[in-house]
């Protein structure tokens, strides 16, 4: 799910900087794409995968 959240940020970053859509400094196509990258390291780092360690049995 955060995969997608990421690909859907970073075609944000790719479309204002394709169509140089000027913006306020809040929204520049970099940090748009640094937060589509955060997005990304959490999704690699497992965050939201689902598993739960306390939850297992054995």
């Amino acid at each position: 799910m955060l995969a997608i959240v990421s690909a859907v940020l970073f075609f944000i970053a790719f479309l204002i900087n394709a169509a140089e859509v000027s913006t306020n400094d809040t929204f520049t196509s970099t940090n748009i794409m640094l937060l589509g990258l955060m997005v990304l390291a959490l999704q690699l780092a497992g965050v939201g995968s689902g598993w739960s360690a306390r939850g297992r049995r054995r």
